[in-house]
């Protein structure tokens, strides 16, 4: 899908502002753990717990070197703190129980977050289905795919370790300090002496390496569409031989992303050595002071120990803030972005499975239709376009590139609403029917075939899932494609290939009429579906088309004048407006009008 990238607001992978409206998006993540806040609660639960027996290593430590001063006989009483043995045996406790309570906090949340990005994948992709062509027009797939994957793997990261160990951090950093407090407030204050410059200095670079990631996901984004555009187009890439062309543009993306990453590297490294030289200059200024104080006697060398593993605790806290920080960030910035995208206005359609066949007959009518694109209401693509065809008639679309047939077609399939006038089916506003139901009645054999990457079966069995294997042989033999088929070594489970590139064109739309027959429509679209086929190829396809638009309504958009003289009314377009209507016959007669001329043409091109 060719679309907008620069200010696509799906398109850059950033950490996030933190403004009122991001936060209220990301807070809105939080209802998909309503399911699990038990599970989660008991995780966070686990996660003080964990990091409350972290901080009694330092405190045990102390005891341990002030006991060993004492040389006490052991003691029997495991939480006798005057004894060697016992405290070596309360540390060996400590570890195994934070080993014990460690191993189920990280599970619960894994559990947790699996859990909730499962569902918030589905419901990010069921809302992507209803989105309208008109959103689709102006995104490229590979950054929608980038939403699905690239944002929810970063929320999957940040869920399950990020956001727990910021907690641990933050709970480590503040019961730190106050432990410090309550052993030597003097030397508490020369440890926290350096914070406020560190706090400054962070900001600083927060801003500078933020600015920095923004523009290295930038540049990988980038990478991805070059990916998602040189694999969908591989059949051109290989026709005109520009591997070596695509081989350089993705090099150009990736090294420029790889200098982006580079620079960011050496500025965050940068702020992680200025953090340690603070963190740990402060601890090494606060070991000097508590020597000369525990010379002084104003404390014990346990508690000096006890002191500086604290210290060291609380500076590798603080370190590690920063990363984590952003890292939350940037989960922040993916949650708005998949919040945005689940804000996009949906069709009324449904994913689930389809309810009630609706009973229309096929009437179409329209009335003094106009419409334009939403991106470019300057340029009418149709103005005051009246029609209407029966049911079972074949009304064909002939006109000039660009003179509105596939935007008709578009029409009735709801993929647009006219701008102004009345579409009707059966004789009722086509927007009054419930979305679903109506295009369940229809079906479209484009002139550009997507099959999905199965089986031919699967790709048949689209237009009816769940249809019985008799029911799929059915519609592939009134569509012609029976007999090529069943040549095939795996017959129906012959898998066609990424997009159909196994099939030939003409094997591509028989598959796809048989998938049209399968699904009974009451209204045919057919677009172009003989136009870019060899003679052998466009007689069973034609011959297939026939017998499929036999008793349905049928909007035939022609290329070739020859495959629609049956039609029971011509309708030709230029620049939007109807400007001729009636039978092949009748059309002809007319040496002045556009029909002709499109006749002549041809006839010209097919006998040079």
């Amino acid at each position: 899908m060719a679309g907008r990238r620069g200010n696509d607001k799906y398109g850059d992978a950033k950490p996030a502002k933190l403004t009122k409206a991001t936060l209220r998006k990301f807070f809105r993540l939080f209802r998909y753990l309503r399911a699990y806040r038990w599970t989660f609660l008991l995780g966070m639960l686990l996660l003080v717990a964990t990091s409350g027996l972290s901080l009694l290593f330092p405190g045990l430590m102390g005891k341990l070197v002030d006991a060993v001063k004492g040389e006490t006989p052991f003691s029997a009483d495991l939480f006798d703190l005057t004894n060697t043995d016992s405290l070596f045996l309360l540390l060996l406790c400590t570890f195994a129980l934070q080993a014990l309570l460690g191993f189920f906090r990280i599970y619960l949340f894994s559990y947790v977050t699996e859990h909730m990005l499962a569902q918030l994948r589905r419901d990010t992709y069921d809302h992507l289905l209803t989105l309208p062509m008109g959103f689709f027009a102006q995104r490229r797939v590979g950054e929608l795919n980038s939403r699905i994957s690239a944002d929810v793997a970063l929320l999957q990261d940040t869920f399950t370790t990020t956001l727990a160990e910021l907690v641990r951090q933050l709970i480590i950093i503040t019961a730190g300090i106050a432990l410090l407090a309550t052993l030597s407030w003097h030397l508490t204050l020369t440890m926290l002496a350096s914070i406020p410059v560190v706090a400054i200095v962070a900001v600083i670079f927060g801003r500078f390496i933020r600015k920095l990631s923004k523009e290295v996901q930038d540049r990988i984004a980038d990478t991805n569409v070059v990916v998602d555009e040189t694999l969908q187009g591989i059949q051109s890439v290989k026709a005109f031989a520009n591997e070596a062309w695509e081989s350089a543009r993705y090099t150009r993306s990736v090294l420029a992303a790889r200098g982006l990453a580079l620079k960011g590297a050496r500025w965050r490294g940068a702020f992680v050595s200025f953090i340690i030289l603070c963190m740990f200059g402060a601890i090494v200024l606060v070991i000097w002071r508590g020597v000369n104080m525990q010379k002084d006697g104003l404390m014990t060398m346990g508690q000096l120990v006890t002191f500086i593993m604290y210290s060291v605790f609380i500076g590798a806290s603080i370190g590690s803030i920063p990363e984590y920080i952003t890292t939350v960030l940037k989960a922040v910035g993916a949650t708005e972005r998949l919040m945005d995208l689940h804000d996009e206005k949906g069709e009324a359609i449904t994913v689930s499975e389809p309810g009630h066949v609706l009973s229309i007959q096929g009437r179409i009518e329209f009335q003094h239709v106009a419409f334009h694109y939403a991106s470019r209401a300057d340029v009418p693509v149709l103005n005051d376009v009246s029609f209407s065809a029966e049911p079972g008639q074949r009304i064909a679309l002939v006109g000039p590139s660009g003179a509105g047939k596939s935007t008709i077609a578009s029409l009735v399939l709801r993929f647009y609403d006219p701008v102004s006038g009345k579409l009707l089916i059966d004789g009722k506003e086509a927007s009054a029917y419930p979305l679903t139901p109506l295009r369940d009645r229809m079906a479209i054999v484009p002139q550009e075939v997507l099959l999905f990457g199965g089986s031919i079966r699967e790709n048949i069995a689209y237009g009816k899932p769940g249809a019985s294997d008799t029911e799929v042989e059915a519609a592939a033999r009134k569509a012609n494609a029976h007999d090529f088929i069943a040549s095939f070594p795996e017959g129906y489970k012959t898998v066609v290939g990424e997009r159909g590139i196994q099939l030939s064109g003409g094997q591509r739309q028989r598959i796809a009429i048989a998938r049209a027959v399968l699904k009974d429509p009451a209204i045919l679209i057919l677009d172009e579906a003989t136009s870019a086929l060899d003679s052998e190829s466009e007689r069973l396809v034609q011959e297939a088309l026939e017998k499929l638009m036999l008793g349905r309504t049928s909007l035939v958009i022609a290329h070739r004048l020859s495959t629609i003289r049956d039609a029971d009314k011509i309708l030709v377009l230029d620049k939007g407006t109807v400007v001729e209507s009636g039978t092949h016959d009748e059309l002809i007669a007319d040496a002045n009008g556009l029909y002709y001329s499109l006749s002549q043409l041809q006839s010209a091109t097919a006998t040079a």
